[in-house]
C-alpha cells in the first residue's frame, strides 16, 4: 500500500513538473561565448545548469537542453519552467526567450498541365540529367522509402557536396535510402517535450518513417521518379512523377501527430543547410508574426544567404482576407489553383434535376434505385455538419444524408454518416467555400457540390415530402475549362506583417493532386480506413508548394549561377494571368475575377521561367536594408541575420523599396509613392525593353525611363515608378490593382501592382 502511495505521489510530482515546464527557444549573442568553453553547446549547458531548479537536470542525460543551433539561428532550445526562462533573460548574453511555436501542415496530370514534357521529363531547354546534381530538402512528416516514387534506377552517384545521412530507427533501416532518396532524418525533441515525452499514436516513433502520408506526397511531388500505370483506386490513371525527376530527395521529419514544433523545424533547417540541400520545401505554417519571432523566416534567411531556395505554402485559410502565411520576402510563398482534370459525380434528384459535383469514391455503386434524402435531422444542432454523434441512426439509416461542409474533416463527415447507418452522402458547400469543389475518397458513396447547388438541394429537401436521390460516379475527365482557377481555400493577402510586400507570390497546382503515399495509413487518414494505396489524391497549398520547389530545382540546374532571388523572380515575372479559355483567372470562392491578393503574380509557367529575359535580384545586404526600414530594434534584426551587429544607416525609406519582382503600394495618407527597381539582363545581349503600364482607376502610374537598353548579358539597369493617388479618392477598405510589364519580342517581364490606402 505504501509503495502504491509513493508511486502515485511520484507520478503526480512528475505530472506537475511536466505541466509547469515547456519548450523555449533562446536567442544568444553568438560572439559572447567565453574562451573557457570549447563549444557553444558546452556554454549553453553551463548556463542552463546555473539557473536549474531541478537537481536531476545537472546530469547530461537529464539536461533540459534540446537543440543547439549554429546555422539557421544563434541559440538553443530547452525545456524550462517559467522561473528558469525568466532567469535566463537576466544574462546580457541572452537576447530573447520565447515559447516554442507550433505550426500545422497545409494540407500525374500536373507535369503536362505545366508544360513539362512527359516523355523527356523536362521542358524544352531543360536538361533532364542536369538536375541530378540538385538536392531538394523537404521538411514534413517523413518519408515512406519503399514507394516507387523513390526508385533510383539509372541515377548516377550521389553528388560529392552531400554531407547528410540516412538515420535508422525502430521502423527505418538506413539502407532504405538510395541514389534518389539520399537523406532521411527526424527531429522530435520539441514534440516529445510538448506531449510529456511520449507518442500519441502507436504508429509514431523516433524515425524518419512517414506514418501520416503527407510527407511522402509532398516530396514525391517535388522530385519523385516517374512511375507508370499509377492511379488512386483507378482515378487519375497515368504516369505519376515529380517536377524534377532527376533531382535528389532529402527528407526531414519535423511534423508529428500534434503539429510541427518551431524548435524541431529550426534544428532541421540548421541540419539541412549543413547537409548541402539546394532547395528547401516547407508545406506548413502558422499565423503571421514579426520576422524575428517567426522561426521559419529566421531559418530561411540563413538558407537564402547560403544560396538555398526556400519555398513555403501560403496556407489554407482562404478566402479569408489577410490570411496568408510565410510572408518573409526571402521566401517563395505559394498559393493553390486547380488543374484541368476533374472527377465528376452526379446526384439525380427525385424531381428530375441533376446535381453536378465531384468524388473519388471507389467502392461499389448505389445501383439504380434512388434513396431517401435527409438533412439536419439528428441529435443536436450540429447535425447539419455531420459532426461525430450528431446524427440520429433511426432517421438516417438506409438514406442519403446531406452534410454542410465545414468545422470537421470532409472525409470524417462520410464516416459519421456511415456509422449512423446512412448509405450515401452529399456534402454541400456553404458561403465559406463557395463554388470550390474538392474530391475526396469517402468510405461510402458520396459527392461534393458547390454552394449554389447546395442551396437548391436544401430547398428541395425542405419543400418535397419524399425527397430522393441517386448518386452516379463518372471517373476521370481531362481538359476541364476554365482552368486554372484559384482555390477558395488558398490563403489571401494583403500581407499583414509587411503590407508593402505583395503576397502570395504565385499559385501552382494544389487541387486534387496525385502523388506517392504511405502504406501505414488509409487514403482518408482516418483510423477506420483499412484501405491501402501507393498513391493518393490530395488538395491544399501543401500540394502546390512542392510543385514550385521542384521547378526551382530545375531552374537551379539550368542556371546554377542564379541566386534564390533570381530564381524566384523568374518564376514570378513569367507567371500567367489568363486561363485556358484566354480569360482572366477566376476565384473558386465566388467565381469572380481573381486578383493579386489571391494569385500573386499569377500561375507559374516553367517553360517561360527558364528564359525570363530580366530578373529582379536581391542581395543579403538589401534584405538587411529592408529589415532596417521596419519598426524593429537592432537586436531584432541581428536575430534574423545572425551577425554580431548591423548598420542601418542605409536603410530604405520605405519597405517597398526592396527590389521585389512585384509591387504593393500603401499610400497611408500620402498621395505620392515612388519606388526604384533594378533589373538584370539574363537574356540576350543588345536587348531593348519597353514598358507597358496597366493602371488602376484611382491611381496614375509613370515609369522613367520608359525604355531599357542592355548591351551585354548581366548588365543592370534601374528605373523609377511614381504612383499618384488621384484627388478625391477615398478607398478606406478597398484595394485596386495594376501591372508594370517590360517587353520586347522575346520576353514579357510582368510585375503585378496592388494599391491600398490604409494599413490592413
Amino acid at each position: 500500500m505504501a509503495s502504491s502511495v509513493t508511486i502515485t505521489l511520484i507520478f503526480l510530482f512528475l505530472l506537475y513538473s511536466t505541466e509547469a515546464k515547456r519548450t523555449y527557444i533562446v536567442r544568444v549573442k553568438h560572439s559572447d561565448k567565453p574562451e573557457s568553453f570549447s563549444t557553444h553547446h558546452d556554454w549553453y549547458t553551463s548556463q542552463l545548469q546555473s539557473i536549474s531548479t531541478d537537481p536531476q537536470s545537472q546530469s547530461e542525460s537529464e539536461s533540459p537542453l534540446l537543440y543547439t543551433y549554429t546555422t539557421s539561428f544563434h541559440g538553443f532550445s530547452a525545456f524550462l519552467d517559467t522561473n528558469e526562462a525568466e532567469s535566463l533573460l537576466s544574462s546580457d548574453s541572452i537576447l530573447d526567450v520565447f515559447e516554442d511555436p507550433v505550426y500545422t501542415l497545409h494540407t500525374t496530370r500536373t507535369p503536362e498541365f505545366l508544360g513539362l514534357n512527359s516523355e523527356l521529363g523536362v521542358a524544352s531547354g531543360y536538361s533532364g540529367h542536369a538536375s541530378n546534381g540538385v538536392i531538394i530538402g523537404v521538411l514534413d512528416t517523413g518519408v515512406w522509402p519503399e514507394s516507387k516514387s523513390y526508385d533510383d534506377y539509372g541515377m548516377p552517384e550521389i553528388p560529392s557536396k552531400w554531407k547528410g545521412e540516412c538515420e535508422s530507427g525502430p521502423d527505418f533501416d538506413s539502407k532504405l535510402c538510395n541514389k534518389k532518396l539520399i537523406g532521411a532524418r527526424s527531429f522530435s525533441k520539441g514534440f516529445q517535450m510538448s506531449s510529456g515525452g511520449g507518442f500519441s499514436t502507436k504508429r509514431e516513433s523516433v524515425s524518419p518513417r512517414d506514418v501520416d502520408g503527407h510527407g511522402t506526397h509532398t516530396s514525391s511531388t517535388a522530385a519523385g521518379s516517374a512511375v507508370t500505370n499509377a492511379s488512386f483506386l483507378g482515378y487519375a490513371a497515368g504516369t505519376a512523377r515529380g517536377m524534377a525527376t532527376g533531382a535528389r530527395v532529402a527528407t526531414y521529419k519535423v511534423c508529428w501527430s500534434s503539429g510541427c514544433f518551431g524548435s524541431d523545424i529550426l534544428a532541421a533547417m540548421d541540419r539541412a543547410i549543413l547537409d548541402g540541400v539546394d532547395v528547401l520545401s516547407l508545406s506548413l505554417g502558422g499565423g503571421s508574426a514579426p520576422y524575428h519571432r517567426d522561426t521559419i523566416a529566421i531559418g530561411s534567411f540563413s538558407a537564402m544567404e547560403k544560396g538555398v531556395f526556400v519555398s513555403c505554402s501560403a496556407g489554407n485559410s482562404g478566402p479569408t482576407r489577410s490570411s496568408v502565411a510565410n510572408v518573409a520576402p526571402w521566401v517563395m510563398t505559394v498559393g493553390a489553383g486547380t488543374l484541368d482534370r476533374d472527377f465528376p459525380a452526379y446526384g439525380n434528384l427525385g424531381n428530375g434535376k441533376r446535381l453536378v459535383g465531384v468524388s473519388l469514391y471507389s467502392g461499389e455503386g448505389m445501383g439504380t434505385k434512388p434513396l431517401g434524402l435527409v438533412y439536419n435531422k439528428g441529435n443536436s444542432s450540429s447535425s447539419n455538419l455531420c459532426l461525430p454523434g450528431s446524427l440520429d441512426p433511426t432517421t438516417v439509416k438506409g438514406k442519403i444524408v446531406v452534410c454542410d461542409r465545414g468545422v470537421n474533416a470532409r472525409v470524417e463527415k462520410g464516416a459519421v454518416v456511415r456509422d449512423a447507418g446512412g448509405l450515401g452522402m452529399i456534402m454541400a458547400n456553404t458561403a465559406a467555400s463557395g463554388e470550390e469543389l474538392v474530391a475526396d475518397s469517402h468510405l461510402l458513396p458520396a459527392i461534393a457540390v458547390g454552394k449554389k447547388t447546395g442551396d437548391l438541394l436544401r430547398e428541395y429537401i425542405k419543400s418535397d415530402l419524399n425527397p430522393s436521390a441517386l448518386l452516379v460516379f463518372k471517373g476521370t475527365v481531362l481538359d476541364v475549362r476554365p482552368s486554372p482557377v484559384v482555390a477558395a481555400f488558398s490563403s489571401r493577402g494583403p500581407n499583414t506583417v509587411t503590407p508593402e510586400i505583395l503576397k502570395p507570390d504565385v499559385i501552382g497546382p494544389g487541387v486534387n493532386i496525385l502523388a506517392g503515399w504511405s502504406d501505414a495509413i488509409g487514403p482518408t487518414g482516418l483510423d477506420k480506413d483499412s484501405r491501402r494505396t501507393q498513391f493518393n489524391i490530395m488538395s491544399g497549398t501543401s500540394m502546390s508548394c512542392p510543385h514550385i520547389s521542384g521547378l526551382a530545382g530545375l531552374l537551379k540546374a539550368a542556371h546554377p549561377e542564379w541566386s534564390p532571388s533570381a530564381i524566384k523572380s523568374a518564376l514570378m515575372t513569367t507567371a500567367y494571368n489568363l486561363d485556358n479559355t484566354n480569360s482572366p483567372l477566376r476565384d473558386a470562392a465566388d467565381n469572380s475575377l481573381s486578383n493579386p491578393h489571391a494569385h500573386g503574380s499569377g500561375h507559374v509557367d516553367p517553360q517561360k521561367a527558364l528564359s525570363p529575359g530580366l530578373v529582379y535580384d536581391i542581395s543579403t545586404e538589401e534584405y538587411i536594408r529592408f529589415l532596417c526600414s521596419l519598426d524593429y530594434t537592432v537586436d531584432h534584426i541581428v536575430a534574423i541575420v545572425k551577425r554580431p551587429s548591423v548598420n542601418c544607416s542605409k536603410k530604405f525609406s520605405n519597405p517597398g523599396q526592396l527590389n521585389y519582382p512585384s509591387f504593393s503600394v500603401l499610400f497611408g495618407g500620402k498621395r505620392v509613392v515612388r519606388y526604384t527597381r533594378e533589373v538584370t539582363n539574363v537574356g540576350e545581349a543588345n536587348s531593348v525593353y519597353t514598358v507597358v503600364v496597366g493602371g488602376a482607376p484611382s491611381v496614375g502610374i509613370s515609369v522613367k525611363p520608359s525604355k531599357l537598353a542592355f548591351r551585354s548579358v548581366g548588365e543592370k539597369k534601374r528605373y523609377t515608378v511614381t504612383f499618384v493617388s488621384k484627388k478625391g479618392v477615398s478607398l478606406t477598405n478597398k484595394a485596386e490593382f495594376g501591372s508594370i510589364t517590360w517587353s520586347n519580342p522575346q520576353h514579357q517581364v510582368r510585375s503585378p501592382v496592388a494599391f491600398s490606402w490604409n494599413r490592413f
